[in-house]
């Protein structure tokens, strides 16, 4: 749980709208859900938020999308946002410059594999979104989602934005919507071996990979300091989480409360099972989307009597606002 009167990192999907149709994504996708200023005014008036990410469709495509985004810089908050491209280059300066950082979503080092697996274009769409960030000086970071189909591609990735003066943050994939690109034990490990072979370490939330790196607690921000909020208004303690029970108008009785409702104390418990393991259960998502909550991290290497060793190098602290409201790894 936060400290009290500590601030949330809140993760929100204005919209689950989208311009292109990824095989890979986690959006919902039986119909359009929007969220709207009145929600997004609920959220704000009673959660302390210190940081709120901007995720799930293609933000820009909401019709209030301008209207709150000016209503979240009056605010204070800091802002940052996850784009393959169209909505960096389609919002005008003002709007971009209220954002402290920006993502764009690549997936594969090369036009050819990024075009066949985002859509015609997108190559050179998320490129002038990046040199349309630099210009404006809003710092921009490339998002993977780390899959069967480019775990062994990621160092690649960390030249790719080492050349646009980029930092890379990488999600391990979780199969919301179909387990086609869930990554196996040994392809996991493989995709961090190359990571960190490639890059320089600035973050790590994703729990077993912390405890493989010795990097104290194996827990993620999922359930102690993070709030998702979806595009139909469930507020959940992760963006994978299946179900929830909860919604936005809740918040107006709960407050930060929500933080002790079911659903996030499951995303934060540590199974009894595993409470002697290092691995303390890790991605309590990845368990809940599997339907068995009381077992290791499918990833453990522990409990296999595996060893792993990974050797990495650290890189300067940077303020990067996704470096702890998610299991996620970034690196330079």
């Amino acid at each position: 749980m936060s400290e009290a009167g500590s601030g949330l990192s809140v993760g929100i999907g204005l919209t689950n709208d989208c311009n292109l149709n990824c095989a890979h994504c986690y959006r919902p996708q039986d119909g359009i859900y929007e969220l709207t200023l009145e929600q997004i005014r609920i959220v704000c008036e009673n959660l302390p938020v210190s940081t709120m990410g901007l995720g799930t469709g293609e933000n820009a495509l909401h019709p209030q999308f301008s209207q709150i985004v000016d209503y979240l810089r009056g605010q204070g908050i800091k802002l940052t946002m996850a784009s393959n491209g169209y909505g960096l280059n389609s919002i005008s300066d003002d709007l971009l410059r209220a954002f402290h950082d920006v993502e764009v979503s690549i997936d594969f080092p090369t036009v050819r594999e990024q075009d066949l697996f985002r859509g015609r274009g997108n190559w050179a769409d998320v490129h002038r979104a990046m040199e349309r960030c630099r210009t404006m000086g809003v710092p921009v970071s490339i998002l993977c989602t780390l899959m069967n189909t480019n775990f062994d591609r990621v160092d690649e990735l960390v030249a790719l934005a080492r050349s646009q003066e980029a930092s890379l943050r990488v999600n391990v994939y979780q199969s919301v919507n179909t387990h086609r690109f869930a990554l196996s034990y040994q392809q996991f490990w493989e995709g961090y071996r190359r990571l960190f072979g490639a890059g320089r370490l600035v973050s790590c939330s994703e729990p077993v990979v912390r405890a493989a790196l010795g990097m104290g607690p194996a827990q993620s921000p999922c359930g102690h300091s993070s709030v998702r909020i979806t595009p139909d208004g469930r507020v959940i303690p992760c963006v994978y989480w299946p179900g929830g029970s909860l919604g936005v108008e809740d918040l107006s009785l709960l407050g930060p409360g929500i933080l002790e409702a079911l659903d996030f104390q499951m995303a934060r418990q540590v199974p009894p099972s595993v409470a002697d393991c290092l691995c303390q259960g890790g991605c309590g998502s990845r368990r809940a989307l599997s339907g068995e909550m009381d077992r290791h991290d499918e990833y453990c290497p522990w409990v296999r009597g595996d060893q792993i060793d990974l050797t990495v190098e650290l890189a300067p602290g940077r303020d990067l606002l996704r470096a702890s409201n998610v299991c996620t790894t970034i690196v330079e």
